[in-house]
């Protein structure tokens, strides 16, 4: 079954992680991954130019997500295919459930339109759209 988005791709992750040095040193020694910087709490590790992985600090909850970036046109569709199926969304990480949004939050390429809700999994998802 083909999909109906024309493209999707993955635009970051947040990893909880133990040992911050230890990450570092593996994601950019082992794996040859840029160290980019600090986020708020997050550590940026810059897999290439449209994929980043955010490293949270141990102990950070509710925080953990995969994030898709999306056209406008398939961000509007998703939007409207959440809300007709009744699924809790939100703004931010946060706020699933308010049912308030689309928020703006930074991600690979910058800041962008975000909406967060979870799968029938409660796995943490994040839609974006970089285009305005």
């Amino acid at each position: 079954m083909r999909s109906e988005l024309e493209v999707a791709t993955l635009d970051h992750v947040i990893l909880r992680v133990n040992d911050l040095e230890a990450s570092i040193a593996f994601y950019t020694g082992v794996l040859g991954f840029a160290m980019q910087g600090q986020d708020g709490p997050f550590t940026v590790i810059r897999v290439d130019d449209n994929f980043v992985l955010l490293l949270a600090p141990h102990g950070a909850s509710g925080i953990e997500h995969y994030a898709f970036a999306v056209s406008r046109a398939e961000f509007a569709q998703i939007f409207d295919r959440i809300k007709s199926a009744g699924i809790p969304y939100g703004p931010t990480f946060d706020a699933v459930g308010s049912n308030e949004g689309p928020g703006e939050e930074s991600g690979a390429r910058g800041l962008a339109p975000t909406l967060y809700f979870f799968d029938p999994n409660k796995h943490l998802l994040e839609i974006r759209c970089y285009e305005r």
